[in-house]
C-alpha cells in the first residue's frame, strides 16, 4: 500500500508533483501518456499537469536513456567515449571515461514499460524509486529523513555519484531493496529542463516508506525545523 506523504509535503512545502519510476508490464492505468520522444526530463511541465512518459526498448526518446534506463545499446563504446570525455569534456581523459563505463550498469527492466509519473496510488507494486523536486532549504529537510536510522557502518543513505540525469532517477542505486536517497539533476545537459533552483532528490521506496513515516515527533515539529521556516517567512 502506497504511503501517505500528505504531512510531509505539507512540512517541506514542497510544489512540485512527486514522480514515481515504474517498470509496470502496461500502461493501463497510468493515463494520458506521452511517448518519449526526448530527454524525460524535457516533460516536466507535463507532470506538472499530471501527465505520464512512458520508455521502452523501441521507443527511449534520448540515446541515454535508452541505454541507461533500457538497456539498449544506441552507439559502439569507443564513440561513447568520445562523445561524454572530448565533446562534453565529463571526464579529464579517455581512461577514466572508459573506467566510468565499465563500472556503471544500466538498469534492468523487468518488464516491457519504464513510466515516469506523478505517484499512482494503485500502482505501487511496480514503483521503483520516487524523485521530489526541491529547493536546497527542502533538500536539507529530506537529508535529515534520510539519515534518521543511518548507524556507522551501513550503506550511505544519501549519494550523489556522477552520471546523467535519467541514471540519477534509478540506475545509480546498487541495491533498490534498502533504504537510500540520491541528490540529482546535476547533469549539465538536463538542467535546462528545471528551474534553476530546483535539484531532484529520488529514494528508494523504503526510504520512501521512512520518509512518510515522519509524524509531529520527529524534527520537523522542533526547533532547527522552526528557526529555518521562520527565517523564510
Amino acid at each position: 500500500m502506497q504511503p501517505d506523504n500528505s504531512y510531509l509535503i505539507e512540512k517541506t512545502g514542497i510544489k512540485f508533483p512527486v514522480i514515481g519510476f515504474y517498470d509496470t508490464p502496461s500502461t493501463d492505468g497510468y493515463e494520458p501518456v506521452l511517448e518519449a520522444q526526448a530527454c524525460v526530463f524535457a516533460y516536466f511541465n507535463q507532470w506538472k499537469k499530471g501527465k505520464a512518459v512512458v520508455l521502452s526498448k523501441k521507443q527511449f526518446g534520448c540515446r541515454g536513456a535508452g541505454k541507461w534506463l533500457c538497456n539498449v545499446s544506441t552507439r559502439s563504446k569507443e564513440d561513447f567515449v568520445r562523445f561524454l570525455a572530448d565533446e562534453e569534456g565529463l571526464k579529464a581523459n579517455h581512461t577514466l571515461m572508459e573506467q566510468w563505463l565499465d563500472f556503471e550498469h544500466p538498469y534492468q527492466q523487468t518488464h516491457d514499460y519504464l513510466i515516469l509519473s506523478p505517484l499512482i496510488s494503485e500502482k505501487y507494486n511496480y514503483l521503483k524509486t520516487v524523485t521530489f523536486f526541491v529547493n536546497p532549504d527542502q533538500l536539507s529537510i529530506l537529508s535529515i529523513g534520510a539519515q534518521l536510522y543511518h548507524s556507522p557502518g551501513k550503506p550511505d543513505p544519501v549519494i550523489a555519484p556522477f552520471g546523467s540525469g535519467c541514471m540519477q532517477l534509478v540506475s545509480l542505486f546498487k541495491n533498490l531493496d534498502i533504504a537510500q536517497a540520491m541528490i540529482g539533476a546535476t547533469d549539465m545537459a538536463m538542467r535546462k529542463y528545471l528551474p534553476s533552483e530546483i535539484l531532484a532528490f529520488t529514494v528508494t521506496k523504503k526510504m520512501y516508506e521512512q520518509l512518510c513515516g515522519l509524524d509531529k515527533t520527529s524534527y520537523l515539529e522542533k526547533r532547527f525545523f522552526n528557526d529555518l521556516k521562520k527565517a523564510r517567512d
